[in-house]
């Protein structure tokens, strides 16, 4: 039996895919990169604001301007509008990250 779990839980892995990290900024999905034309300042008080309305979800926006939505709509709240290195896998057919962890970047 535990042969059997070794052969299967590598593969297992494989088909899920392989966790990477991406960084880039936490934001929303309504703003994306520009959150001048929402007229609320700081940044991080727009983000968090519109994730608030329950219209938008929090997002990863990436130094090539890749947007993708987060797994975790909660952990992000603290990290609005800042830098940060996120574990998990992105899904691309959904446009989602799994978020495994969050971190701030340095």
């Amino acid at each position: 039996m535990r042969r059997l779990l070794w052969t299967i839980l590598p593969l297992l892995a494989l088909a899920q895919g392989a966790v990477k990290e991406y960084r880039g900024v936490i934001t929303d999905t309504m703003c994306g990169a520009d959150h001048a034309h929402m007229g609320i300042q700081p940044d991080e008080k727009c983000v968090r604001e519109c994730v608030k309305s329950g219209k938008w979800k929090y997002a990863l926006i990436d130094a090539q301007g890749k947007m993708m939505v987060l797994s975790d709509q909660k952990t992000p709240e603290k990290y609005a509008a800042k830098k940060v290195k996120i574990r998990g896998f992105y899904y691309d057919k959904t446009g989602i990250l799994r978020v495994d962890s969050i971190a701030a970047a340095e």
